[in-house]
C-alpha cells in the first residue's frame, strides 16, 4: 500500500516537474536540471501530498508544491556534490552533474531548480495568494541561512575544528541541513489548508533526524550498488556521525525510538495518517 502510494505521488511530482522544464528546451543547463532530478525516492514531495491529503487538500493544489521542494531538494545535492563542499562524482546511480558536464554547468543547474521551486510556489492552483506567499517564506527560511545552508556551514566547518562535533552539536546541524526542509514538507499540508501544523512538524523533526540516523547508518554498512553513491566518505573524512558517537547498534536504536515518536505526533489524524506512519517506518528501514 505505501510503495504504491509513493509510486502514484512521485508519478505525479515529475509529471508536474517535465512540464515546468518544458519551455526550456534543450539547453545544457536544462538538460542538467533534467539529469539532476531523475530518481531519487521523492520522500519530501510524498510528504506534502499526504500532509495535504490529511486535510481535504487534493494533489491537483498540492502537486506543485510537492514538486518545489524535489526541485529545491535537488539543487541542494547538485551543489553539495561539487569539489569544493563534499566533491562526490555520484548520485542516484549517475554522474553527478559537474562530472557528467562541467562545475559551471552544475552551478548555473542549481540555481535555476533552486529558483524554479519558488516559480512553482506562486501558481494559482496551490490557492490564494496568503498561502502561497506563507509556502515561499517557510521554504526560503527552510532552505536559507536559518535552515539548510546554516546546516551546510557548520557541517563544512566542522571539517577543520580543532574539536570534533558532541552529540548535540551533530544533532542540531542536522536538524538544520537536512530536517529543515522535511519540516517544510510536512507543514505544507496545513499551510494549504490553513490548518494548525504544529502536529505536523512534531511528526517532521522526529522524522528528519531519523532520516539522518539512517543515513549515517547507510554510510557505515551500506551497499554503494543499492544506495547509488559513494559510502564510508564520512569516516574517511574524519567527520563526526551519530554512527560514529553512538555506535551503529545504539544509533539503528535511536532511529526506531525516533520514528516511533514521529507515528505518535500524528496519531491525532487517526486512520488518515497511515500513509505518513508508514513513511515513518520507511524512513529507518531503507537500504538506499
Amino acid at each position: 500500500m505505501f510503495e504504491s502510494a509513493r509510486a502514484d505521488a512521485a508519478t505525479r511530482i515529475e509529471a508536474c516537474l517535465a512540464e515546468a522544464l518544458a519551455p526550456f528546451g534543450d539547453l545544457q543547463v536544462a538538460e542538467a536540471m533534467r539529469h539532476a532530478l531523475n530518481g531519487g525516492k521523492r520522500l519530501r514531495g510524498f510528504l506534502v501530498l499526504e500532509s495535504a491529503a490529511l486535510f481535504g487538500v487534493g494533489p491537483e493544489q498540492a502537486v506543485s508544491p510537492a514538486a518545489a521542494i524535489e526541485a529545491l531538494h535537488a539543487y541542494s545535492l547538485v551543489h553539495d556534490d561539487l569539489p569544493c563542499m563534499d566533491d562526490d562524482d555520484l548520485r542516484r546511480g549517475q554522474p553527478t552533474v559537474h562530472v557528467r558536464w562541467d562545475e559551471a554547468t552544475a552551478v548555473l543547474a542549481g540555481d535555476a531548480l533552486q529558483t524554479l521551486a519558488f516559480e512553482l510556489l506562486t501558481r494559482p492552483e496551490v490557492g490564494p495568494a496568503a498561502v502561497r506567499v506563507a509556502l515561499v517564506a517557510g521554504l526560503a527560511r527552510a532552505a536559507g541561512a536559518r535552515g539548510m545552508v546554516r546546516g551546510q556551514a557548520l557541517d563544512m566547518a566542522a571539517e577543520t575544528a580543532a574539536e570534533p562535533l558532541g552529540l548535540a552539536e551533530i544533532t542540531a546541524l542536522q536538524s538544520a541541513k537536512t530536517g529543515a526542509l522535511i519540516e517544510w514538507s510536512a507543514a505544507a499540508g496545513a499551510i494549504l489548508a490553513g490548518a494548525d501544523p504544529l502536529p505536523l512538524r512534531r511528526y517532521a523533526q522526529a522524522l528528519g533526524l531519523a532520516f539522518q540516523i539512517a543515513d549515517d547508518i547507510l554510510d557505515a554498512s551500506g551497499d554503494e550498488a543499492r544506495a547509488g553513491k559513494r559510502l564510508k566518505k564520512d569516516a574517511a573524512a574524519g567527520k563526526a556521525t551519530f554512527v560514529g558517537l553512538m555506535g551503529l547498534e545504539a544509533a539503528r536504536a535511536r532511529a526506531a525510538a525516533l520514528a516511533a515518536e514521529a507515528e505518535a505526533a500524528v496519531a491525532v489524524y487517526g486512520a488518515a495518517a497511515g500513509g505518513l506512519r508508514a513513511l515513518a517506518r520507511f524512513v529507518v528501514a531503507r537500504d538506499r
